[in-house]
């Protein structure tokens, strides 16, 4: 039986995460957890990998980030889900690669939920054209910046989210500022910041 650790978000709890484990599968705990918590829309599997112990392992995820636990005893933490990927990669055996299958209606609300987050824009946030990016799972992995929205690796120019998904091997495009860097801070992390800063 496969021991899997994996980290959850749901774009109806945007900044949360729930990082859990299970010897079964990943796609039955979703729908389990969906079932459970009444929440609007699915839970969607962010990054998840076989462990050797995954009660150890989750143990070990849930301890480190602790002081962004929500609430004590369950397993949601206020927290950028890639750090806890990053975390959760260097005891990984294999990734488990699942992507959620929504209905129509869902896809249509998460793309909606999606929307409201306003769009990176480079000079918004402070980074120069032809500054230099780091993919987050691969620090020799470099991106150049080109355009406001656009970026260069290897020679070629897109967005961050489609470089994103051909880089992790994908078929959904994911959230790109997730996995880019700039100055050692991803870049999700760097709009939340400066949009708090500006809120304030």
């Amino acid at each position: 039986m496969s021991q899997i650790v994996y980290i959850l978000t749901n774009e109806s709890m945007p900044g949360y995460i729930k990082i859990g484990m299970t010897q079964g599968t990943v796609e039955k705990r979703i729908s389990e957890l969906s079932r459970k918590t009444s929440v609007p829309l699915p839970f969607e599997v962010y990054y998840a990998a076989v462990v050797e112990d995954a009660a150890k392992e989750e143990k070990w995820l849930h301890n480190i980030f602790g002081d962004r636990r929500v609430r004590d005893g369950k397993e949601f933490f206020s927290m950028n889900p890639e750090y806890a990927a990053l975390a959760l990669k260097r005891v990984a055996v294999e990734e488990v690669i699942i992507e959620t299958q929504f209905t129509p209606e869902q896809e249509a609300e998460v793309e909606k939920a999606k929307e409201r987050r306003s769009k990176f824009h480079f000079a918004h946030f402070g980074i120069p054209l032809g500054a230099e990016l780091t993919f987050t799972r691969d620090p020799n992995k470099k991106a150049t910046v080109m355009e406001n929205d656009k970026i260069m690796i290897d020679g070629k120019i897109g967005s961050m989210s489609t470089f994103a998904r051909d880089l992790l091997g994908y078929k959904r495009i994911p959230q790109g500022t997730l996995y880019f860097k700039y100055e050692d801070e991803i870049l999700d992390d760097r709009r939340r910041r400066l949009e708090g800063e500006t809120s304030e």
